[in-house]
């Protein structure tokens, strides 16, 4: 099952437009796995490396949650793909990608 769940989730990853963001939860929803927020954050750290814009998925509310140096490389990432920030979240009403479920 989680060589399946992985593969879904990384499909649906793939999908996000450069610029655009979606949240752990909303990557769940539009892979079939309503509910496993959680789970996104496992299948994307065992992604191939180099091959998944796994920068381009945040904790709800546009929050990074990656500590320390995770989370400065995601903002820097987003932030070289123009991606604008109010404080310590993304700005979900310019930058969220609405997922086909």
């Amino acid at each position: 099952m989680r060589e399946g769940y992985y593969a879904q989730i990384w499909k649906v990853v793939r999908r996000i437009p450069t610029g655009k963001v979606a949240t752990y939860g909303a990557v769940a929803r539009a892979a079939g796995f309503p509910g496993t927020a959680r789970q996104v954050a496992w299948a994307l750290r065992g992604a191939p490396r180099g091959r998944l814009p796994w920068h381009r998925v945040l904790g709800a509310g546009g929050r990074i949650l990656l500590p320390t140096e995770g989370g400065l490389e995601q903002r820097l990432r987003l932030q070289a793909e123009g991606v604008s920030f109010q404080a310590d979240r993304v700005r979900m009403d310019r930058h969220q990608y609405k997922m086909n479920v």
